[in-house]
Parts: C-alpha cells; sequence; structure tokens
C-alpha cells in the first residue's frame, strides 16, 4: 500500500519557515503548493512541501510547465 503523509496549514508553514497566515495566502495565490480538500479540511503533501522548498520556493504556477 502506497500512503502519503499530510499535514494541515500550521505545519505546512513550519516546514517553510513562514507563518500559516502567509503560507495560506501563498497556497491561495499559487505560489506555494494549493494542497489537496478533503471535505471542509484542506491538507499538505509532506513530499510536495519538501519538493517546493528544496526548488528554492518558486511559484507553483512557474513549475507547471516542467513537468
Amino acid at each position: 500500500m502506497d500512503t502519503e503523509l499530510l499535514v494541515d496549514g500550521r505545519v505546512a508553514a513550519k516546514m517553510a519557515g513562514i507563518g500559516q497566515r502567509s503560507f495560506m495566502r501563498y497556497a491561495s495565490i499559487g505560489l506555494a503548493p494549493a494542497g489537496v480538500q478533503l471535505g471542509r479540511l484542506r491538507r499538505w503533501r509532506v513530499r510536495e512541501i519538501e519538493e517546493w522548498i528544496a526548488g528554492g520556493c518558486r511559484p507553483v504556477a512557474d513549475r507547471e510547465g516542467e513537468k
């Protein structure tokens, strides 16, 4: 079974070293991964956050063309 670790916005922001409000704003405008909607909750894949950080926190929109 392949499982992915999901975290909330507070943890994702902490991983990125920024405030939760800033992270949520960045995610909503495409500067950070958008995460996944689970009912009323939004969660982020740890792998995506780590890749975003490793890539220099470049806007997600810029990286979409690279895939």
